[in-house]
């Protein structure tokens, strides 16, 4: 068992199976795109254990809290994990997170965005540390996201060679 899937085993955080798309989508691209040490990782949303859509669906300030949103954007970065394992193998071979752009679906008024995509970023760094784990980083608000998640989230690692 690599270092990073035990620190998920100790925090009792499980990392689901590939998303479980809605009856007729289909995606043209893949969700993790290795090219030579970098590895680009395709917008994410929450995904529940069983690969399914997490919810609550809607917006942030609305029709969820920002704690909710939170917990939203933690789920994403099990589901990104999840993809980046099944591409790369191993997650220890991640040796930095370079970039995340974190998209919130909000209700009109709310700006609190960067403290929702804080749970993407504070889990990375948990499993990361400081050094690795820290990312260049936008969270941004947006009026629609696919589905009517709450949470987008795509990025950029590095990779040992």
């Amino acid at each position: 068992m690599s270092r990073i899937e035990s620190k998920l085993q100790s925090l009792g955080l499980v990392l689901p199976p590939p998303l479980a798309m809605p009856p007729g989508v289909v995606l043209p691209f893949p969700w993790v795109r290795v090219v030579g040490r970098r590895a680009l990782i395709s917008g994410h949303g929450p995904q529940a254990r069983d690969g399914r859509i997490a919810q609550p669906l809607g917006k942030v300030g609305r029709d969820l809290t920002g704690e909710q949103g939170y917990e939203a954007a933690r789920l994403t970065a099990l589901g990104i994990l999840a993809s980046l394992q099944r591409a790369i193998g191993d997650l220890d071979r991640i040796t930095a997170w370079v970039r995340v752009f974190g998209m919130v679906n909000v209700a009109p008024g709310f700006n609190r965005t960067p403290a929702v995509i804080n749970g993407f970023s504070d889990l990375i760094l948990q499993l990361y540390g400081p050094d690795a784990g820290a990312h260049a980083r936008s969270a941004i608000g947006v009026a629609e996201l696919p589905f009517d998640i709450p949470v987008e989230i795509e990025g950029e690692v590095e990779l040992a060679a």
